[in-house]
């Protein structure tokens, strides 16, 4: 009897480890992920013609199913002028694709018992106790009448973007021209500014609704990575570092990229209505952005939109939360805490009957009918057109890749698209 208790702890453990080893991402067939070699081409030759056809310079894509990478391949050019070709390699702009791991930031915590979802944030940064609420808005010259908002900002308020706070720079005229005056920027290349002082700023000023009552993409991840930083004591990005990237051996992402690492940083190009080119050294939104802003040395630690990173890089992380919080023996997350934040945590009528987690936004059943993604996939993107899902029951981790902004043309949809389609099993 003792013999046979033994061999099935035996035969337990092998299987465990033969599923961890399943789910840490390394390369195979596309038949071996249950994709079809013939369909898959179609991905293939839809990437290239984007890129013929200058609806894109160049991009990436990537798809992995159950920890099997059938799909990581470059297309077109990082430099259309002088043919340097993109490499699967390549530091990308994520953007708003930070916010993601930011919310994962504040969930380590969350785990550890140093904050609570519904505490207030006044606790952690007090200029943002006794807020108020705008309610009127003279555009002309950046005046306003407000009144006291019904109760503070909780961290939950921060993780769906139902706090009230707008976006600088990318928000609403009157979020753009109130931030612009009171120094609070988007996140996006302001290398200058001191994440607390920005932070405290904001603080002082109205929301654009009461807490709780709607849903308004704004610089809610951003406050979170000064939670962050309030709470554990380190910087944002050394908590990164230590807490996340290190561990999960995520080595090509970061806010400013180190000097060995710069030449690997994309082309930023744009599209118009005279085709595609190259973006200018100086972008304007609101106020003039440095294009290669990775490549400084900045000190604004954006938790919103700050992070550069390689496709595979982001792969990983997502797939530590397809895995329920772990990677390859390191548990970052219980798988508890990863299924919280990606259930629906927003009320019917607050994004219209969309739903949104603690940090993604997420496939509901009436949305599965218009698109290939099963319900209860989380995804989002950034502002240069990088785009990610993941997709609990096919087991998909999938990425697409591209550094261009502004463009109408909607590669990543089109890139879902092409993934489903070739699935054989």
């Amino acid at each position: 009897m003792k013999a046979f208790f033994l061999l099935l702890s035996l035969a337990c453990s092998l299987s465990v480890n033969a599923q961890t080893s399943k789910t840490i991402l390394a390369k195979a067939t596309p038949a071996a992920g249950g994709f079809s070699e013939e369909r898959i081409k179609r991905i293939d030759q839809n990437l290239q013609s984007w890129v013929d056809n200058r609806q894109m310079n160049g991009c990436v894509g990537f798809i992995a199913r159950n920890g099997k990478i059938v799909y990581q391949k470059a297309f077109g050019y990082d430099n259309v002028e002088k043919k340097t070709p993109m490499r699967t390699d390549h530091i990308f702009r994520l953007a708003s694709q930070t916010k993601a791991i930011t919310s994962v930031a504040v969930m380590m915590l969350y785990e550890e018992g140093k904050l609570t979802l519904n505490d207030p944030l006044s606790k952690f940064i007090p200029e943002f106790k006794n807020p108020t609420v705008i309610d009127k808005f003279n555009l002309a010259d950046t005046t306003w009448t407000s009144i006291p908002a019904k109760r503070e900002i909780t961290i939950k308020d921060l993780l769906t973007h139902t706090s009230g706070l707008g976006y600088a720079q990318i928000g609403s005229k009157e979020a753009n021209a109130m931030y612009h005056k009171y120094g609070v920027n988007g996140g996006i290349a302001t290398p200058g500014y001191k994440l607390a002082d920005v932070m405290k700023n904001l603080g002082k000023l109205p929301l654009f609704h009461q807490p709780g009552e709607k849903f308004t993409y704004g610089l809610n991840s951003d406050v979170l990575g000064y939670v962050v930083e309030v709470v554990s004591g380190m910087s944002f990005d050394k908590f990164l570092r230590t807490r996340l990237f290190e561990p999960l051996g995520m080595n090509d992402t970061y806010f400013y990229l180190p000097a060995e690492k710069r030449p690997r940083l994309v082309s930023l190009y744009q599209v118009d209505s005279s085709g595609l080119h190259m973006m200018p050294p100086s972008i304007k939104i609101v106020e003039p952005i440095d294009r290669d802003y990775p490549n400084s040395n900045g000190l604004y630690l954006s938790g919103g939109a700050g992070l550069s990173s390689t496709i595979y890089d982001y792969a990983v992380f997502l797939q530590m939360l397809l895995n329920g919080g772990s990677y390859n023996g390191k548990q970052i997350l219980s798988r508890t805490t990863v299924r919280m934040m990606t259930s629906n945590n927003v009320g019917p009528t607050v994004m219209g009957g969309d739903q949104f987690g603690l940090g993604f936004g997420l496939t509901s059943e009436f949305e599965s009918g218009s698109t290939p993604l099963n319900v209860g996939s989380f995804e989002w993107g950034g502002m240069f057109a990088t785009t990610y899902w993941v997709d609990p029951k096919e087991g998909i981790v999938a990425l697409f890749y591209r550094n261009v902004w502004p463009s109408a043309f909607d590669g990543g949809g089109r890139f879902k698209t092409l993934t489903y389609q070739a699935l054989a099993d």
